[in-house]
């Protein structure tokens, strides 16, 4: 993570799938764990949110401004904050949302990351996120994960969704 990341623009597919074998994530070449708790705050355009991130048990805090474009990209402007900093936010939180807490589990796959987090209130699914460079961008998924849908254009997967409402319907 830079600590100054100028903004920028995302863009991103999302995809549903099967719970995966987590031992089989971690066995991926370059695969980082993160555990995650991502606060949405009260703003007025677009998205704010907070994250408290620790991977080998160092723990950054970041905050992040998101605006829309189309359904698969935003405007992103993410730098690292103080501790200090991301408990006064926390003060600004958006009393509608709860706190998503989920692990990451991040690897390269070809010429992307392939991000899959995994959240406590499913036992049967997890998201799958690839970062391109261009919406028509070619992707490939591992043989190793079981998709379910694709939920790129489905706006109750989102992680600030997600924060309002889980989805408990059948896939």
């Amino acid at each position: 993570m830079n600590t100054n990341k100028a903004e920028k623009i995302e863009c991103e597919k999302k995809f549903l799938i099967a719970f995966p074998d987590t031992d089989l994530l971690k066995s991926q070449g370059g695969c980082t764990v993160t555990e995650m708790e991502q606060t949405y705050l009260l703003s007025g355009n677009g998205s704010m949110r907070v994250r408290k991130a620790t991977r080998n048990g160092e723990t950054k805090y970041i905050r992040n401004i998101k605006k829309r474009i189309s359904d698969m990209s935003s405007y992103e402007d993410e730098k690292e904050i103080s501790e200090e900093a991301y408990n006064e936010l926390l003060l600004c939180a958006d009393p509608e949302r709860s706190t998503v807490r989920k692990t990451r589990y991040a690897f390269p796959y070809g010429k992307h990351i392939i991000e899959i987090d995994i959240y406590p209130f499913w036992s049967d699914r997890a998201v799958l996120e690839i970062e391109l460079d261009a919406e028509d961008e070619e992707h490939e998924i591992p043989s190793c994960i079981t998709v379910l849908k694709d939920v790129t254009n489905d706006k109750r997967y989102s992680n600030r969704a997600l924060a309002r409402e889980i989805i408990t319907e059948e896939v």
